[in-house]
Order: structure tokens, then sequence, then C-alpha cells
């Protein structure tokens, strides 16, 4: 049966992004605390497979759906044969690339790819999405925004403007929403410790894919719309978000 209590967990749960390390996380939390029906969507792939049978592994009825944030025209006909199927309670964007600053300046069709990835794809599977849980009214949309979409740095402003139109889309679309019964949930992380981020220097405040998926558990209990991790990370952005252009040119990141 589907979940329709706006602040209960979910029993059913689609990843786009099938083999985030963020969302593998998450599903396996939310698998220990009842959730029984899991769909990865990404694209084919021997990781995606192995996603797929480690959360089989602990008893969900995992499955998994051809899809690519980068193919905006076929979105619709991706979510919609998992929507045909199950009723869904929990759509987790979990997509997204970091790029490379250093070389992404120098290389603006690198740069586009980050853009197309993290914002235009992002807008195109969320709205779907949101459709989708509205036609069942009910679900929640949790999107992975991140702290970088609060001000540009010198060190990753394209991926952070990427992530700042993601997070504002979200927002503006969790208005949208409201009183339809569907919920959007913000999520912001600071620098988590993944695959991706291996061979990067550590921030400060870093966190890791176990724990981000913890805030979006206690996200989902407590009804928020904004989740940052650590959660200290909302005053420290608070204060660099205000602090005069002049000073922020000169902090070390």
């Amino acid at each position: 049966m589907p979940v329709k209590d706006a602040l209960a967990l979910p029993q059913s749960l689609l990843v786009l992004g099938g083999t985030s390390e963020i969302g593998l996380a998450t599903a396996r939390r939310l698998i220990t605390r009842g959730a029984r029906t899991v769909w990865l969507a990404g694209r084919p792939s021997p990781a995606l497979e192995q996603a797929a049978e480690s959360l089989r592994a602990l008893g969900a009825d995992t499955r998994t759906v051809d899809f690519d944030a980068l193919d905006p025209a076929s979105h619709e006909t991706a979510l919609g044969k998992v929507f045909a199927e199950d009723a869904i309670d929990l759509v987790l964007l979990a997509f997204g690339v970091l790029g490379d600053q250093a070389h992404d300046e120098r290389a603006p069709l690198r740069a586009v790819h980050v853009a197309q990835t993290n914002y235009t794809g992002a807008v195109s599977a969320g709205l779907v999405a949101a459709s989708a849980l509205q036609a069942q009214s009910h679900g929640a949309l949790v999107v992975l925004s991140a702290t970088a979409a609060e001000r540009a740095r010198r060190v990753d402003f394209i991926y952070g403007s990427s992530k700042a139109g993601l997070d504002t889309f979200a927002q503006g679309l969790g208005d949208a929403l409201y009183g339809t019964g569907v919920r959007v949930m913000v999520v912001r992380p600071g620098f988590v410790r993944t695959r991706a981020t291996a061979d990067r220097p550590r921030e400060p405040f870093a966190t890791t894919p176990a724990a981000v998926a913890t805030a979006i558990e206690l996200g989902l209990r407590r009804g928020a719309e904004t989740v940052w991790v650590p959660g200290v990370l909302r005053l420290v952005t608070a204060a660099l978000r205000h602090a005069p252009r002049a000073l922020f040119r000169r902090l070390p990141f």
C-alpha cells in the first residue's frame, strides 16, 4: 500500500541517478525503515546492476529503468514506466556531476555539460516526477542541491551556478505544489566524501553519503522543506551569503 501520510516514511522510492552514492545510502537507510520497493534509474551499466543487487540483498524488490539525464525527451517515457507499475512515495533526484572548474573554464562545452546535467536535466526530470506524483495525489520529491548553490565561489562557480539554478527551481516547484498532497524537500550538503571527490582537497564541515541519508530521513519525518548537511552549514552559509563582496573575494576558497 502506498504511503499517503505526508510525514510517513516511504514504502516505495525511485532514485534518479541509480548509482549515486548518496542515493544508494538513502535507499539502504529507508529499506531498514520499511521501504520495500526501489527503482534505480540510470544508464544501463554493470554498476547499475550491482547497485540493484546490493539492495535486493537487503530484502527490497529492486528494479532498474533506463534513464539519461541528458536526454530530456525520454524522461516522460522512462518515468512513466515506473509510475505505470507502482505508486511511488518518494522520488530522489540524485544525479549530477561536479565537473573540473580549472579545465571547464577553458572548455565551454565541458561547462555546458555540467549545466545541462545538473540543471536542464534536473528541471525536466523534476517536472515529470512532480506531475506523476500529483496524479497519484501523494508523494515527496527530494532534490539534492548543494551549499555551493548559496553563493558562487571562485573555485567552483560553474558547478555552483548549476546547483543555484536547481535550488531555485526546486523551491519554486515546492511552492507550486503546496496543497496538492505532494511536497518538495531541498537537501543542501556540503563537501561529501565520495569516490568522485576522493582526489580533491577535503573542505571544512565535510560529510558522508550515510550522513546525508540520515538527514534526509529526519527531514522527511519532520516535514522539512530545506535540509542542511551538516546542520551548522545553515549558519556558515548565511554568514558567507551576506559577506561584502570585497571581503568574500579574499577568502581562501
